[in-house]
């Protein structure tokens, strides 16, 4: 019988790639995304485990779910310290940093 692809396994890889590059988005982009190819992997990895013979694509599965969980830490990250800036400094103290920030970038100092 011929080896057939697992399925999804290139869309675990794409999603647990997104969900590192877009980990600056918030956290409402990534996280799902990663997530979702979580979810997936561990499908993909049940089926996998039933008959190893018959598919192909494992090696996608495995790297897609390691840049998932790097996703998804990195994300939840992200979206706990901007929700930690919001409380504690609120929008004006985060709009007054900001404006500090691109003047210091005017200026051509950062601090």
């Amino acid at each position: 019988m011929e080896k057939q692809q697992l399925p999804n396994a290139t869309l675990i890889l794409v999603f647990g790639i997104l969900s590192i590059v877009t980990c600056c988005c918030y956290g409402i982009i990534g996280l799902p995304l990663g997530i979702i190819a979580i979810v997936l992997a561990n499908k993909a990895t049940a089926l996998y485990a039933t008959n190893p013979e018959l598919y192909t694509g494992f090696q996608n599965v495995k790297t897609g779910k390691i840049l998932a969980i790097i996703g998804v830490i990195l994300n939840a990250i992200f979206l706990i310290t901007v929700i930690w800036m919001y409380v504690s400094l609120g929008t004006e103290g985060i709009q007054d940093m900001q404006e500090q920030w691109m003047k210091g970038l005017n200026e051509g100092v950062v601090e």
